[in-house]
């Protein structure tokens, strides 16, 4: 199985375009962590957009640091950040190095070796045993990568605003959530 997946992984090119079409279009992908040489894998149903610098809910709007440096590198690589000091959440970087924009992984499907509630970035991170290692691991690796599903899917996409980013003003608003309609494993449907 794994290698099958590998041979799907998801060229640089996806990742090296606009954020918006990189986060509706990761819906449905296979998300792979290999973990003590078990694979760990899920169908992303839910993923939000943040746009760089000038998206005011992007952490890239604070400029620079040790914890954005991932989101201003290359794409195709992973951001990994804490929250509230207890909940990992897992990005996929998008677009130019430089720009810092990425895609956050909201939930996703379990598919195989995972166990309980993946409704959620942080309950995805826990489930896939993902956590800030990760941050800036090449998501091209045979360890930690996106792959297309075997067969073509078909599924309605749902767009709404993001989730907990009031303090972005008119940028809390921006449609930029995408989800698989009517998925169960939705984290707000």
């Amino acid at each position: 199985m794994i290698e099958e997946l590998r041979r799907r992984r998801l060229p640089r090119r996806f990742y090296d375009r606009d954020t918006r079409q990189v986060a509706r279009e990761l819906l449905g992908m296979r998300l792979v962590h290999v973990v003590d040489g078990v694979p760990r894998v899920a169908r992303i149903v839910e993923a939000e957009a943040y746009l760089g610098p000038h998206d005011r809910a992007a952490h890239s709007a604070r400029g620079l640091t040790a914890r954005t440096r991932p989101m201003f590198g290359p794409p195709g690589h992973a951001y990994v950040y804490l929250v509230y000091g207890l909940h990992h959440c897992f990005n996929v970087v998008t677009e130019r190095e430089g720009h810092a924009a990425a895609v956050l992984v909201r939930a996703v499907e379990p598919l195989a070796n995972l166990a309980g509630n993946t409704r959620g970035p942080g309950l995805v991170c826990r489930a896939l045993g993902i956590d800030r290692r990760q941050s800036g691991h090449d998501l091209l690796s045979d360890d930690l990568f996106i792959a297309r599903p075997a067969r073509r899917e078909r599924f309605a996409v749902a767009t709404r605003p993001r989730v907990g980013v009031d303090y972005a003003g008119a940028w809390a608003r921006r449609l930029l959530r995408f989800y698989v309609r009517g998925n169960r494993w939705v984290s707000r449907p």
